[in-house]
């Protein structure tokens, strides 16, 4: 009887040697010895490990598991998509702009700060020459039109609108100016020229009138005229006729006369001036960005988040594409030393090979006792 369990004990040891061992082994195998070895010209079987010898294949396959399984397009969309994914980068971006938006330092500075080339010198001269092409092109565009194409047509209804107003204005001003002591001095030296100009005769006429006498006549009856309705329509008629013609007459006539250079100059000064380009820049950023602030962060932001994550949501697959990221998986596979996978795999798996190698040893130790059985049934 104890040499019958003797017997059994020592086959249940062995199978459970033999079973644990060569699990053990199986697993080791799988990526041990990292290269090949030879005997002569003879490769010496099971050399080098399936992993080292399958690493190609292995990081195919890994590169097209991510891809197909892992990080597919679509589990990317429905991430970017997410509610609390647009939370966490709206909070995000507000962190790392608040600063922004309290800085006391110049836009100068920050273009400097973003390596920007941009400065009010570059603007400035930009301004200037953006004025000088657009004085030039306007006047080229404008030289063959008439006044009547270039100005808008209720400009035009303006000018003919106030004619009549210009005529009450011109004869206002002329009654006013002759019967002004002025202008009665004035009526007194044009007589005056009038009589001496006729000699004799006007000296004669002059002597039976008297100067004064004709200048009081002829003042009265020349504020008449001007205050009567024909006079004032003959000027609205001349008003109008002129100012038909002027409406005729080609641009070229106007532009020609001015001094292009001159002009240039004066309207760049004035608007480099005007838009203090060198002031603006020299301000803090806050004073541009702080008014806006509220509006920014609890508005435009949340949009801008809303709005870009759809766009980068649309463009995933293409994106996807254009990156290979397979091929980026498994390139950096294949440049993983051996060492460095089976640490790796090891280290995800090392208690579940531990597990399949008491599981060899359990199985050995139990086809021990079955063999032992059998041994002592046939002895």
């Amino acid at each position: 009887m104890l040499d019958a369990f003797i017997l059994v004990l020592f086959m249940v040891i062995v199978g459970a040697l033999i079973g644990g061992v060569t699990n053990s082994l199986a697993i080791k195998m799988l990526f041990r010895p990292y290269r090949a070895y030879y005997i002569g010209k003879f490769k010496v079987p099971f050399t080098p490990g399936l992993i080292p010898k399958r690493r190609g294949e292995l990081a195919e396959q890994l590169g097209k598991m991510v891809v197909d399984h892992l990080i597919t397009p679509e589990s990317l969309q429905k991430k970017v998509m997410n509610e609390d994914f647009q939370k966490d980068v709206t909070l995000w971006l507000s962190e790392e702009l608040q600063p922004v938006f309290t800085s006391d330092k110049t836009v100068n500075e920050w273009l400097d700060t973003l390596q920007i080339p941009v400065s009010s010198e570059r603007l400035n001269e930009w301004l200037e020459d953006w004025i000088a092409v657009k004085i030039k092109d306007t006047k080229m565009s404008y030289t063959s039109m008439k006044l009547e194409e270039a100005l808008p047509e209720r400009w035009q209804e303006k000018v003919s609108e106030s004619i009549p107003k210009l005529v009450d204005f011109i004869a206002n001003r002329a009654e006013a100016y002759f019967t002004s002591p002025e202008g009665k001095m004035k009526v007194k030296i044009m007589i005056d020229d009038f009589l001496k100009e006729r000699g004799m005769l006007g000296n004669m006429l002059g002597m039976f009138l008297g100067n004064t006498s004709v200048a009081d006549k002829v003042q009265p009856e020349i504020v008449k005229f001007i205050k009567h309705e024909g006079t004032q329509e003959i000027l609205f008629n001349l008003l109008t006729q002129e100012w038909s013609k002027l409406k005729q007459m080609k641009l070229e006539e106007f532009i020609d006369r001015l001094p292009e250079e001159e002009l240039i100059h004066t309207v760049q000064s004035s608007l480099v001036k005007l838009v203090n380009i060198d002031g603006h820049l020299s301000k803090p950023l806050r004073s541009w960005l702080e008014p806006h602030k509220d509006s920014f962060f609890d508005i435009q932001l949340p949009k801008w988040v809303d709005r870009g994550t759809d766009l980068l949501s649309g463009k995933i697959p293409n994106l996807m594409e254009k990156m290979h990221l397979q091929h980026i998986v498994q390139e950096q596979v294949e440049s993983f030393s051996v060492g460095r996978l089976e640490e790796l795999v090891l280290g995800i798996s090392r208690r579940e090979f531990k597990m399949i190698t008491y599981l060899g040893a359990l199985l050995g130790g139990v086809i021990g006792i079955i063999q032992g059985l059998i041994a002592l049934f046939i002895s």
